[in-house]
């Protein structure tokens, strides 16, 4: 990690003041259990990561934030401790030492003397270092994987542990209806295995998992994060004081019953109550929500994210909502039946909760630009979902350095286009990427949503379906460590899909006589394309000869897609010698081929995902996302042209008396430090 870093503050003060104070008591009350889930993430990271946070808080405290203390009086260079700081900001921006978009390890820029002399401060840093110092500079492991000699996962603690034996434990876990995402798994011998579950009730005895068919002894042990759940319960019971309706009341209880418990069922039900409550001024996400992280796509990270909405932002989304059914009938799945939706498509379109927020606190090792939720298929196709735009984010992104795979005499004019474009494609992954498809589904007693009898014809191949999800099945279970990648692509490739319709661009203000043309619109997001699909090739592990994100392999294979199958819509230069990469789009070609390319592929991966057509999606997915030998050079150009990593800091929230007051800081290195000091979790 030796590049500079940008900054940007997730600014919040104008919406925040136009709360009332009962709301700024319910934002702080929310914003404070989501902090308390730091020490949660942390642990999910690496066995490092809890202790290298509190050395770099400790350290904080030893000069009182004041860090030219340090190189002054300390005998650590100024060199040095600008190293180190800058190891600080980017490991509490990503909460852990392995980056939150591509899962690589990074270490400190400092000498391992310099370390030495910033841990003689006090005797709480020297024993913080003893337990770090083999593992904060170590490489491997370089990444987040699959147990093994290159990678590590604090979801599988304890030995060693093979994919054959997290696929059994699931068995287990399975027979006896656990569900895995707020479980890690610990191997603690050769044929014994304990599932720790988060709850703060911990288990008297370990509880036996057995099945008939299997020798190996499974335990349940409650109680992983048991102190941290506790804090985040207390703080939502607080919160619940000052709820604005009794759907929050409901929905807070849940979560804290489900903290306490561990009960997934009764999480289920906070978001079935979650995605009622239409339309609040603060919003929240709780939960272990996102399995990005684990390499078998099942265990998923905590989460909080508190926000507050903007209501004329919020307008705009609305009327995309309203005319929803009107695009989903041209998306490449859309026969007559259903209304001109198709077989492959829901009934009825439950109009969702659609809000541009901004955030007051995003706990979370990625601040993502857009949000669909809840991730249970059956919620979101009985009940409905939501979807946030997370606006403070996405316009502090805009203003990035960004990477230079454009034409230098386009690059001023991409730059104008890249936020509408980008913030629109977005609006249309979670909306009409997320919120669409319907699954065929058997259940328990025969049942079907679909006639078994006549089952409808798969448009790949014009014959009847021959698979669909038998009774317990779902789409990650089914789909393993496929399903977040493909779901992510599935979702990107609607939003590119659509962004040529005229119609749907004049409903967001863009015309041919707009000051920003339609045409040019769509042009700058075949750009982006390109873009996103080179930059990916950033988070692939040469060393594991894997994928370190699910957005970024996504992002390659449409590229792949577009390249192989676009007749030139897309073309990369890649001169090796001056390390340049360029993409070029050719206007002509958008509609007539790039168009008709990403129809093809988002049509597969549809249909695959409706019908848990594995294999065949597999065999498709993998040879699209396979990077070969000329991608392998393009990587190196990539990596060279990097630019620095974008971090972020956030505002903290106090109860002064009666009132609640809102501090932000500097978007510095020494910002973000102090940000996360003055958390104090």
């Amino acid at each position: 990690m030796d590049v500079p870093v940008q900054i940007y503050k997730l600014g919040i003060a104008p919406l925040f003041d136009r709360l009332s104070e009962r709301e700024k008591r319910y934002g702080h009350f929310l914003s404070r259990a989501a902090w308390c889930g730091t020490r949660i993430i942390l642990r999910q990271v690496s066995p490092e990561s809890i202790d290298i946070f509190d050395f770099i808080l400790e350290l904080y405290k030893s000069c009182d934030g004041d860090w030219n203390q340090i190189s002054e009086t300390g005998g650590v260079t100024e060199e040095d401790l600008d190293g180190f700081l800058d190891y600080a900001a980017n490991f509490l921006s990503n909460i852990g030492n392995y980056y939150g978009s591509g899962d690589q390890k990074f270490v400190p820029q400092i000498s391992p003397a310099s370390m030495e002399k910033l841990a003689s401060r006090s005797y709480k840093l020297r024993n913080l270092y003893s337990k770090i110092q083999d593992s904060i500079m170590t490489v491997p492991p370089f990444t987040l994987g699959y147990p093994g000699p290159l990678a590590q996962s604090s979801y599988y603690p304890g030995q060693s542990i093979k994919k054959e034996e997290i696929a059994l434990v699931s068995r287990h876990m399975r027979a006896h209806s656990i569900l895995p995402e707020n479980t890690r798994v610990q191997k603690t011998g050769e044929d014994t295995f304990e599932v720790l579950q988060a709850s703060t009730v911990k288990s008297e005895a370990p509880i036996p998992l057995d099945i008939p068919d299997s020798t190996a002894r499974v335990d349940l042990v409650r109680g992983d994060h048991a102190d941290d759940l506790e804090k985040v319960c207390q703080n939502l019971s607080e919160a619940a004081k000052y709820a604005a309706n009794e759907a929050q009341r409901i929905f807070l209880a849940q979560y804290i019953e489900s903290f306490r418990t561990g009960s997934l069922e009764t999480y289920r039900d906070s978001q079935r109550t979650w995605v009622a409550d239409k339309a609040p001024k603060v919003e929240n996400i709780f939960g272990f929500v996102e399995p990005y992280r684990d390499p078998a796509g099942i265990r998923a990270e905590f989460e909080g994210l508190v926000a507050i909405a903007d209501a004329e932002e919020t307008k705009l989304l609305l009327k995309l909502v309203e005319n929803s059914d009107k695009f989903i009938q041209r998306l490449p799945w859309a026969t007559p039946e259903n209304n001109g939706k198709g077989v492959f498509e829901k009934s009825l379109f439950e109009p969702p909760d659609f809000s541009s927020i901004h955030t007051l606190a995003y706990c979370s090792s990625i601040i993502f630009p857009g949000i669909n939720l809840p991730n249970y298929n059956d919620i979101r196709q009985d009940v409905g979902f939501k979807n946030v735009i997370v606006a403070n984010r996405m316009i502090a992104e805009s203003t990035a350095i960004q990477w230079p795979f454009i034409e230098d005499s386009e690059m001023e004019v991409f730059q104008k286009h890249k936020y509408p474009a980008y913030h629109w494609w977005v609006v249309l992954h979670e909306l009409l990427g997320h919120g669409t498809g319907k699954m065929m589904i058997e259940e328990p007693a025969n049942k079907f949503n679909f006639d078994p009898m006549n089952p409808p014809a798969s448009p790949l191949n014009g014959k009847p379906i021959k698979s669909w999800y038998k009774p317990g099945q779902t789409w990650t279970g089914e789909f393993g460590d496929l399903a977040t990648t493909l779901d992510e692509c599935r979702a990107e490739l609607v939003g590119a899909y659509l962004m040529d319709d005229l119609e749907l661009l004049a409903l967001f203000g863009f015309t041919e006589e707009s000051e920003i043309r339609a045409s040019d619109l769509t042009y700058n997001l075949y750009q982006q394309l390109g873009v996103d699909g080179l930059r990916a090739l950033s988070n692939y592990h040469v060393e594991g000869l894997k994928w370190g994100q699910a957005h970024s392999r996504a992002h390659f294979s449409i590229l792949r897609c577009l390249l192989i199958h676009g007749q030139g819509c897309i073309k990369v230069h890649h001169d090796a010698e001056a390390k340049k990469l360029r993409v070029r789009v050719d206007r002509s070609k958008i509609r007539s081929h790039g168009k008709k390319a990403l129809g093809e592929m988002l049509l597969r991966l549809h249909i695959y995902r409706c019908t848990a057509d594995v294999q065949e999606c597999k065999g498709y997915y993998e040879a699209l996302s396979r990077v070969d030998e000329e991608c392998l050079k393009w990587r190196q150009t990539v990596i060279e042209n990097q630019p620095p990593p974008l971090l972020n800091v956030q505002a903290n929230t106090f109860i002064d008396g009666e009132v609640v007051t809102l501090k932000e800081y500097e978007p510095t290195i020494r910002g973000i430090i102090q940000s996360w000091y003055e958390r104090n979790v």
